[in-house]
């Protein structure tokens, strides 16, 4: 295993304002390419202790808020909270409802009392966290005794395909990195939190063409934002290349993208 440090991987992540900036663009156009999303997030719901029932819940990284919604049915007598560090989902999750406030913050530093809440749920939005030993102490520091956080995130080995493809083209950063499984298992085991549940396991999605992935990257704020990535656009010749590239992974469904999931279910046990 490769241990990267907090400095060296703040390193290899995208600078969390270009990540706001990003993902606020796309806030109009997410939930129409967010197949991986939906299906990432009402797997975690299944992953819910059984007998939940929270006063309060947080759903850090709520994007347009479409598990903001589900949350506030499931939980249809609690105050749902909506935490997000892109202005542009929360003004546009905000008229949908779901949650009772619409917090503009960020994960690393949340803006809420100790002990203040029985569930801190987040779907496919910590793998921008580079600090994730601070989220931890975060989420640990605003949940009440006995409260819950269910995550989904991504690690090592997403969109593989993409990335060894680009490999061949180019020596350059295309494709979004994210930590190892193991340091995920690492830093909850040394977390203050209990661990219920930690697992990775490949949600493979299928595409006809490659610029069908590279258009839904865009479209969900997802595209590539790692330092170091290429200036300007791509040319021709190595689009061709990409593509010429990317064949070599096709499937009788189409060409694989896999993605690497994390969901981890920790509990605050004092």
């Amino acid at each position: 295993m490769t241990d990267l440090s907090v400095a060296t991987l703040a390193g290899h992540l995208p600078d969390k304002r270009q990540v706001a900036v990003s993902f606020s663009r796309a806030a109009s156009s997410y939930d129409s390419v967010a197949e991986l999303q939906r299906a990432v997030g009402h797997e975690l719901m299944t992953r819910l202790p059984a007998g939940l029932a929270p006063q309060r819940w947080l759903d850090l990284g709520s994007g347009t808020g479409y598990f903001s919604r589900v949350l506030s049915q499931q939980f249809a007598h609690s105050e749902g909270l909506a935490l997000d560090i892109a202005h542009g989902m929360l003004t546009f999750a905000r008229p949908l409802g779901g949650a009772a406030y619409f917090i503009a913050a960020d994960a690393e530093s949340l803006p809420l009392q100790p002990n203040s809440c029985d569930l801190v749920f987040s779907s496919l939005a910590l793998q921008w966290c580079a600090d994730f030993d601070r989220v931890l102490s975060e989420v640990h520091r605003v949940l009440k005794p006995g409260g819950v956080l269910a995550f989904a995130s991504l690690c090592v080995g997403t969109l593989s395909e993409l990335r060894d493809s680009w490999r061949t083209v180019d020596g350059q950063v295309h494709v979004n990195r994210f930590r190892e499984f193991e340091r995920y298992q690492q830093l909850c085991a040394e977390s203050d939190l209990r661990v219920l549940d930690l697992q990775s396991q490949p949600h493979v999605l299928h595409y006809a063409q490659v610029r069908q992935l590279t258009h839904e990257l865009k479209a969900l704020g997802a595209h590539n934002l790692n330092p170091g990535r290429p200036e300007g656009l791509t040319g021709r010749a190595r689009l061709q290349g990409l593509v010429s590239a990317y064949e070599q992974f096709r499937q009788p469904q189409g060409l694989p993208a896999t993605y690497q999931v994390v969901y981890g279910i920790l509990e605050k046990t004092r």
